[in-house]
């Protein structure tokens, strides 16, 4: 039973498999959403434009019908003549269908968005395999397809009857009008009639767009295997993330190593913790860990420290505190401020002593650090803080 239902698609489709289906050109489409807006937009056009398309389209009939008599005779004339007649059409009709063709291309990015893909080019014969096109002809998505086809044939229908019969009288009445006033009525008519089919589409498609959309991610659903391996093939294999993770340690580590000699003190436990830190007035806020380690890994820190003459304090509370609190990279917190200040100012008054002898001032004496408690995690009251969640 778990092996079969590992094989049913009932999982949604992942957000790599919705991506590699609109790579390959798969994506929801909807004619009906396209029809409807190109109907409306005609409408539109029609209802705005009517007026003007009408008196520039009996303007040209006008001139189309008068050929002056020398004219006739030069056919080379005449194929001027016809040139400039369409010409003058096109420059009339071209913001119309400018309109068309810009809701054409825009209408379907409604619902998916851009999309263009070579792959939905390439030939695929299994598209003509005449087995396959009779299993689609008899499946569920086409007795829906055929039973919206009848619904919207019948609403289309409906509207036309109703727009004929109720613009029946207006339509009679056109044999009697003048030529423009006749033709600016007629766009007007057509225009009412391109609104009314359009009513009924909107119908369709607020049904149509809901099931193009259940339909699409319905065929892309997942297996549980198929989710497994996805998963795999993601995130890779343990053993492999494995040596990654080593690999970027092993790398942090060389790092790490590198900002040692230019450390300005390395505070230690004094074996079990070494923490480096450097700090650059004017450059840093606060003074930063560039390097921080324990057992073998401290003691290195504190033999490489000894080779560059990086001074060693060993401060064992501020060492514990420092390395359970930061990261590599990270500013010390704010609440060991003022301890660490009092080593920075220790760590400057040795330097001047070491380098100017007597003369730089008496050797300096490390005052007594006042470690917060709660961040030393030998204390009692950082260990109460874990229980508890705040310090004694």
């Amino acid at each position: 039973m778990s092996e079969e239902s590992d094989q049913e698609r009932t999982e949604p489709a992942s957000p790599r498999r919705l991506e590699k289906s609109r790579e390959e050109g798969q994506a929801p489409r909807s004619t009906e959403l396209s029809t409807f807006a190109l109907l409306i937009a005609a409408g539109t056009g029609l209802w705005l434009m009517g007026g003007h398309l009408s008196s520039q389209l009996a303007r040209l009939m006008k001139e189309g019908m008068h050929i002056p008599r020398e004219t006739g005779f030069e056919p080379a004339r005449l194929a001027e003549r016809l040139f400039d007649q369409s010409f003058h059409a096109l420059i009339t009709f071209a913001p119309f269908l400018i309109l068309m063709i810009l809701v054409a291309l825009v209408a379907p990015m409604l619902l998916s968005g851009w999309l263009f893909s070579w792959k939905s080019l390439n030939p695929d014969f299994k598209r003509i395999n005449p087995l396959s096109g009779l299993s689609r002809m008899f499946s569920l998505h086409s007795l829906l397809e055929l039973a919206k086809a009848l619904l919207k044939a019948a609403l289309i229908g409906g509207a036309g009857v109703w727009t004929i019969w109720h613009y029946k009288e207006s339509v009679l009445s056109l044999i009697a009008r003048p030529l423009v006033p006749g033709l600016t009525h007629m766009g007007e008519l057509v225009a009412l009639s391109f609104f009314s089919i359009a009513g009924t589409m909107i119908l369709i498609a607020t049904v149509d767009v809901p099931f193009k959309l259940w339909d699409h991610y319905r065929k892309l659903r997942m297996t549980k295997e198929e989710v497994r391996q996805e998963n795999k093939e993601t995130e890779g294999n343990p053993q492999i993330k494995g040596r990654i993770r080593a690999q970027q340690r092993e790398m942090a580590r060389k790092r790490m190593m590198t900002e040692i000699p230019r450390a300005d003190v390395i505070i230690t436990n004094p074996t079990h913790y070494s923490v480096a830190l450097r700090y650059e007035d004017g450059k840093m806020r606060a003074p930063r860990v560039v390097a921080k380690g324990m057992h073998l890994l401290a003691l290195k820190i504190r033999e490489i420290g000894h080779q560059h003459k990086v001074p060693v304090l060993e401060a064992p509370p501020l060492a514990r505190a420092l390395y359970q609190h930061t990261e590599l990279g990270d500013e010390i917190p704010q609440t060991l401020y003022n301890v660490v200040a009092e080593v920075l100012a220790y760590v400057y008054q040795l330097r001047r002593h070491q380098q100017y002898g007597p003369s730089g001032g008496k050797a300096p004496v490390l005052p007594e650090l006042d470690v917060p408690v709660e961040l030393d995690p030998e204390n009692k009251a950082f260990k109460e803080a874990g229980k508890t969640g705040k310090p004694e």
